[in-house]
């Protein structure tokens, strides 16, 4: 007999914490592994909630477990292993069921997949999941896209397993097909940026200020009680306090400087970049990982170019003041560009993106949550059109008071060859975007000069070139 009311397939740390919480809040969840090994030990694992789960050895028996309609979520890799695994399930499944790709999928794919289930009869949703470990298994963050019928159906277990900040649940329906899929992809690249602007901080603190990790921590504690109160600013705290107990020494200082990165960084560039649309911190921050990577040809250039000689220093609390500025104007810059990125997204796709809501499901449970994000929804409430944050009264105010202590930090790490590529394309963007007469000007000369391209006069309408090399 069914007793299951949803399924989840892949048990691996994201999924497996996932089938818990969906236990843990009162409903019959049935599991799947395409390892059975893996099943079976997380059955035996899972204590008190197991008179909630069925663990099942076979895609046939899973799906017989679960009371039709049934909705299923995959967290498995994502790309080739969704489509097989959809392959897989389809001939199982009947009329109305639904399935729900809760891992990082390529918004794109997400959207093709929805055009090949068309006519099947199944349901399918892009669900976008952030949070982490901790976030799938106490409540994450949970951005759906696809038929909005659809998400009514799953609403219930949906809200009641996301993160609540303040009573309020962490998930909602944002549009149709790759919306949520999309939203957790821009999500990503606003984290890919906030790490960066935090790393490198640490490194003027580190390689300029000479601070060792607990004098850092301590700097970081402090900023987690102000207006850079969010999650990363917490981790990087603990971080930085942690001893090895191999060799007694903070254990940030034993780890290899190489990041890893997974792709939704990277597609978060591409997107802006498709749309026209700036990422620049975004961008400098892929970069950056993408550089931390080479280590040995880092090495090498190391010992060949030197590094630039250190300048007179200011004051180190003057200066750690400062970091605090350019870490909140930094900030800014990066929610500014992905969140204008997703409106480009909004209007190309008809998803009409509801902005307010995807500030107020990114307040709790996922990785960028921060005492930013209710500034961000009030100002998207007032304003749903605003084009960019850095036009609304409350950021406009908050960069002015931070726009002298961007502008120092930049100046002093180029002067010290200290690397700050995301904040020094915070700054590069800002100076940018609040320059009404620009440079492009001689760009558009230089373009008609070599390929006849035309330009617009500013006291003329239409289509004009110049006199270059004699033409009139």
């Amino acid at each position: 007999m069914a007793e299951a009311e949803i399924g989840v397939i892949g048990l691996g740390v994201m999924g497996a914490n996932l089938a818990l919480n969906i236990a843990d809040n009162g409903y019959h969840v049935a599991v799947y592994n395409r390892t059975a090994a893996r099943t079976e030990e997380f059955a035996a694992a899972a204590g008190d909630l197991s008179d909630r789960v069925t663990a099942c050895a076979t895609l046939e028996d899973f799906v017989a477990a679960i009371r039709p309609p049934r909705p299923v979520i995959i967290m498995v890799k994502a790309g080739e292993p969704v489509d097989q695994q959809i392959a897989a399930l389809k001939p199982l499944l009947a009329a109305n069921d639904i399935i729900i790709d809760a891992g990082n999928a390529n918004f794109r794919d997400t959207m093709r997949r929805f055009t090949e289930l068309e006519g099947s009869g199944l349901t399918f949703i892009g669900m976008g999941v952030s949070g982490g470990e901790e976030g799938a298994r106490r409540g994450p963050s949970i951005m759906v896209g696809g038929k909005e019928e659809a998400w009514r159906r799953v609403e219930p277990v949906l809200t009641a397993i996301s993160a609540k900040y303040q009573g309020e649940p962490c998930a909602a329906w944002l549009g149709e097909n790759g919306a949520g899929h999309f939203v957790k992809t821009i999500h990503n690249g606003i984290e890919y940026a906030d790490m960066q602007m935090i790393a490198e901080v640490y490194g003027v603190m580190r390689d300029h200020l000479s601070m060792d990790a607990p004098t850092m921590a301590a700097v970081f504690s402090a900023w987690s009680t102000g207006p850079l109160d969010s999650y990363l600013i917490d981790i990087t705290a603990e971080v930085l306090s942690v001893q090895d107990a191999a060799t007694g020494r903070p254990i940030v200082d034993m780890i290899v400087d190489a990041a890893g990165q997974k792709g939704t960084g990277r597609w978060s560039v591409i997107e802006s970049q498709m749309m026209g649309v700036p990422a620049t911190a975004i961008e400098a921050a892929v970069a950056a990982r993408s550089l931390s990577a080479m280590r040995a040809q880092r090495a090498q250039a190391e010992k060949l170019l030197g590094l630039p000689r250190q300048q007179d220093r200011r004051d180190d609390q003057q200066v750690v003041d400062d970091l605090g500025k350019a870490l909140l104007a930094g900030k800014v810059a990066a929610y500014a560009q992905g969140f204008a990125v997703m409106a480009a997204a909004s209007q190309e796709f008809g998803w009409n993106l509801p902005m307010a809501t995807i500030a107020r499901i990114w307040r709790a449970g996922c990785i960028i949550r921060s005492r930013f994000l209710d500034e961000i929804a009030t100002a998207f409430t007032e304003n749903p059109d605003v084009p960019n944050l850095a036009l609304t009264p409350a950021f406009s105010g908050l960069l002015a008071e931070t726009d002298m202590g961007l502008r120092r930090i930049v100046a002093e790490a180029a002067l010290n060859g200290l690397p700050v590529p995301a904040l020094a394309s915070a700054l590069g963007y800002f100076d940018t975007y609040r320059r009404g007469r620009g440079t492009a000007n001689l760009i558009q000369a230089q373009r008609d000069f070599f390929g006849a391209h035309g330009f617009e006069r500013l006291d003329a309408q239409g289509e004009h070139h110049g006199p270059w090399g004699g033409q009139s």
